[in-house]
C-alpha cells in the first residue's frame, strides 16, 4: 500500500497493519503459517505436473479432497502430509528443506 493511501485510510480511523498483527499472531505461528502455505503451493505445481489429485491421493493412502484441501493450504491439514505428499511427487528432501527455510 502506498504512503498516501495510508495516510488517508489512517486520518479516517482506520488502523493500518499486516495480517499477522491483526490476528496477533506469535512469530512461531506466523511462521508456522508460512511453511505451511509453501509447501501447500509447491505440492500444489509439482503434482500438477506429475498426475492428478486421486493418483496422488492413491499413492499416499488418502483421499482425493484431501489432497484438495493440502493444495490449498487448508488448516486441517497437517505438515507431516503435506511432506508426504511432496515425497510421493518425487520432491526430494534438499528441495523440501530449502522451501522450509525460504519460508521461515
Amino acid at each position: 500500500m502506498d504512503q498516501v493511501k495510508k495516510e488517508r485510510l489512517e486520518a479516517r480511523g482506520w488502523k493500518v497493519g499486516t495480517v499477522s498483527e491483526f490476528l496477533e499472531l506469535t512469530p512461531e505461528e506466523n511462521a508456522l503459517i508460512g511453511i505451511k502455505l509453501a509447501l501447500s503451493r509447491s505440492l500444489k505445481a509439482r503434482r500438477q505436473k506429475v498426475m492428478t489429485q486421486v493418483e496422488l491421493a492413491e499413492r499416499i493412502h488418502s483421499s482425493q479432497p484431501r489432497v484438495a484441501k493440502a493444495e490449498n493450504g487448508d488448516a486441517s491439514v497437517s505438515i507431516e502430509l503435506l511432506i508426504r505428499a511432496m515425497l510421493a511427487t518425487g520432491a526430494t528432501l534438499q528441495e523440501i528443506g530449502k522451501l522450509i527455510a525460504e519460508a521461515g
